[in-house]
């Protein structure tokens, strides 16, 4: 069974969608930690700057080192306002001069004599970025190495690198949006020609078997071929098939016309009673072949001139009283009173004559063969929307339970017998694909039994 599946576009769009996704959380990292790291790099350098002016403020005194702490350095810091501000300054012996003894970062004083370092530690519970600068004393009374350590607390480059990180996250987004909506439109515009080659299949009629001719980009022309192929294909089978019916009709006629007219050419005059009943089943069966046959060829044609023909408005009168004078025969029974009425208006309904005529043929024929006793009416109707064909007889009819089955193939409406027929199937099919049906009417005082033959009028019924 076939099962549709999602929609070529929407498999595109998705796929498209996740590699979006990817490379959108891909480009996210790498914008989170550039972030990162230019929230470091400025607030480190408002650190060394900071520790530049710390060092310019230590000096040599009556032979004592002495530290001036400039105020623009805690100025300098005080830009990060959120942060706390932790130092230390610690003489060439070692001893601290000022600031917080216990601020001890973990790396040697030596190593930051040629720059300063920048370190990440704890301190008092917090996490703290520290820097340490040495600055060279030269003087008779005093030489060596002076540092500065300062601590500051991280939430003001946190807090930068969220607020980047968020706008760059938005920036990104809406790109992403952006990029998957212009994708869209993109992939929508370049489906058209599948689009446009399903309308080309769906426009093209039935019986129209040559090769499609539309333009295609190149990544379709292996599908338009093997269609093509398929066609040409299809196209060989049903002229086959054409030969095949034509010649069987033929094969088949033939043999049951030359046996039912050799049966005829028989004597029964010289034959006993036996020889004669026998004679009169063949010549029995002989018809029913005959009439079996017929239906069946006919009810081939009929499928296939719905699938080939073009409905056309045809006038059910018209329709109805060449149907008549085909099925009532001229050796009909004398005492078989028949009678065709149709109103004065036209009645036009949309049909293939062909077809509609042989589906009131075999209404017709059904009710001589198996219903009518004495009298057989035919009548054309037109009431609001619809066309009606009754074939009217005053024989028992048929049960109404059995009114669902006999309108399908290869069973009878002939009580009380095992023939069967397709005569009904033939008419209630060639109804339905004209939009309307086969019903029946039931026996009552004033009329027999009916068949009904219900056809929409011209544009009020399926095209």
């Amino acid at each position: 069974m076939y099962r549709p599946e999602s929609s070529l576009f929407s498999r595109l769009l998705l796929r498209v969608a996740i590699v979006l996704t990817v490379g959108a959380a891909i480009l996210m990292s790498a914008a989170w930690l550039y972030v990162r790291t230019a929230a470091d790099e400025a607030y480190d350098r408002l650190l060394q700057g900071a520790a530049l002016q710390m060092l310019e403020g230590l000096t040599v005194e009556d032979g004592k080192l002495v530290v001036n702490l400039p105020s623009s350095a805690f100025e300098l810091l005080g830009l990060a306002g959120r942060d706390r501000i932790f130092y230390r300054v610690i003489d060439a012996g070692g001893q601290t001069m000022t600031g917080y003894e216990d601020l001890t970062p973990d790396v040697d004083l030596a190593g930051a004599r040629p720059g300063p370092v920048l370190i990440n530690m704890r301190y008092r519970g917090e996490p703290l970025r520290v820097i340490v600068a040495g600055k060279a004393i030269s003087d008779p009374s005093t030489s060596g190495w002076a540092h500065v350590v300062i601590g500051q607390t991280t939430q003001a480059r946190q807090a930068l690198a969220s607020e980047l990180s968020t706008r760059a996250l938005a920036l990104v987004a809406a790109m992403s949006a952006l990029a998957l909506a212009g994708t869209a439109l993109a992939i929508r515009y370049s489906l058209r020609p599948v689009s446009a080659l399903g309308e080309t299949l769906v426009a093209r009629d039935p019986q129209d078997l040559t090769p499609l001719a539309v333009d295609v980009p190149r990544e379709l022309s292996p599908f338009v071929s093997s269609i093509n192929h398929f066609v040409r294909r299809l196209d060989e089978r049903v002229k086959l098939l054409q030969r095949f019916i034509a010649d069987s009709a033929h094969q088949i006629r033939t043999p049951l016309t030359a046996l039912s007219a050799q049966v005829s050419l028989i004597d029964e005059n010289n034959l006993p009673d036996s020889d004669r009943r026998h004679l009169e089943r063949v010549r029995n069966r002989a018809g029913e072949l005959a009439r079996f046959t017929n239906q069946l060829l006919n009810h081939a044609m009929v499928i296939h001139r719905f699938d080939s023909a073009q409905l056309v408005p045809l006038d059910l009168t018209r329709v109805a009283r060449k149907a008549f004078r085909a099925a009532i025969p001229i050796t009909i029974d004398p005492d078989i009173v028949v009678s065709f009425e149709a109103p004065d208006e036209d009645v036009v309904v949309l049909g293939d004559e062909l077809s509609l005529r042989e589906a009131i043929v075999n209404v017709i024929d059904n009710s001589l063969r198996h219903g009518t006793v004495s009298r057989l009416e035919v009548r054309v109707v037109h009431i609001p929307e619809f066309g009606l064909v009754e074939v009217e007889d005053d024989g028992p009819g048929i049960p109404e339970a059995d009114w669902g089955q006999v309108t399908r193939r290869f069973v009878t409406s002939k009580s009380g017998e095992g023939s069967a027929g397709l005569g009904f199937a033939i008419s209630s099919e060639v109804a339905a694909a004209l939009g309307g049906e086969l019903t029946f009417r039931s026996r009552n005082e004033e009329h027999g039994f009916t068949v009904v033959l219900k056809l929409p009028l011209r544009g009020k019924g399926k095209s």
